[in-house]
């Protein structure tokens, strides 16, 4: 299972990788599913494609006739696609309409939070799911500006987060002084935190023995719900240190197969720069 499509790289190689495998591609962003048919059409036999959201698949999953997957891949965050395609609004480098919605059938934009939500909403977004330092000045800048016109691009909005940062400040940063607001906005829109430890939790729970599952996050509010709920898993025992037998009888239903993160290494980084700040972390289930 390709929990989540994008570009369908992990399909590929999936299906490369063996001519008996077959694929259930998942991603809420039709366009991408859309683009996916087409491009794997030879192969479409061993591909069914699945219009959902990857929390959802647990429950998809209880439903279907056929047996569980032998394997699941789960590439959480927005796909290069989506970034590089001006008008889905997720980045800056080129101006497009402020959007950032992975499922484009519903939901608030990145122009409905700016434009909407007040001053301390915005502080909480930004500093919480962008962990950014002045998130209580882009967040009054934010608000001071739309008074005067409404965020419109993604343009408009990445020069007020940029002019918010001191001067100082922007000329230490190693990255562009929008992109943890970019982030925040767009974790916001697509509400990527919610239920990540449940879908970690029921997705390894049906999972069968010998199944493995495969996590890769591309920063640390995905990657720590994923850690510490695989590691619970891996080592369920709650009984106090100085008890010299479990008393509680939790059974292990994981087997760690990263104990740490696995990152790019430098070759990798240089072939493809998107996959810097990639952390992966791979579970086999053991228990029935």
């Amino acid at each position: 299972m390709d929990a989540t499509f994008g570009g369908g790289g992990h399909t590929r190689e999936i299906l490369a990788a063996n001519p008996a495998n077959r694929v259930l591609a998942c991603d809420r962003d039709r366009s991408a599913l859309t683009a996916g048919r087409l491009a794997l059409a030879r192969d479409a036999e061993r591909v069914e494609f699945v219009h959902d959201d990857y929390r959802n698949l647990p429950e998809l999953l209880s439903h279907r006739p056929d047996p569980q997957p032998l394997g699941i891949v789960v590439d959480m965050g927005i796909s290069t696609i989506q970034l590089l395609d001006p008008a889905r609004g997720f980045a800056f480098g080129h101006d497009g309409p402020l959007d950032m919605r992975m499922n484009q059938e519903g939901g608030r934009t990145a122009a409905d939070l700016v434009n909407q939500l007040s001053v301390e909403e915005l502080r909480t977004i930004i500093s919480r799911l962008g962990e950014e330092r002045f998130a209580a000045r882009i967040s009054r800048a934010l608000v001071v500006q739309r008074e005067r016109q409404a965020f419109t691009t993604t343009g408009e909005l990445a020069a007020c987060v940029r002019a918010a940062i001191p001067a100082a400040a922007r000329r230490q940063q190693k990255i562009d002084p929008a992109t943890r607001t970019f982030q925040a906005l767009r974790i916001a829109v697509n509400d990527e935190l919610t239920g990540l430890v449940e879908f970690v939790e029921d997705l390894m729970n049906a999972l069968k023995p010998g199944a493995r599952a495969v996590f890769i996050a591309f920063h640390s509010l995905e990657d720590r719900p994923v850690k510490h709920t695989l590691r619970r898993l891996a080592h369920p025992c709650v009984c106090p240190r100085d008890l010299p037998v479990c008393g509680c009888g939790r059974i292990a239903v994981v087997r760690l197969l990263t104990p740490r993160a696995v990152r790019p290494g430098a070759v990798e980084v240089a072939a493809n720069p998107a996959a810097r700040s990639a952390r992966l972390r791979a579970a086999e289930r053991i228990a029935a």
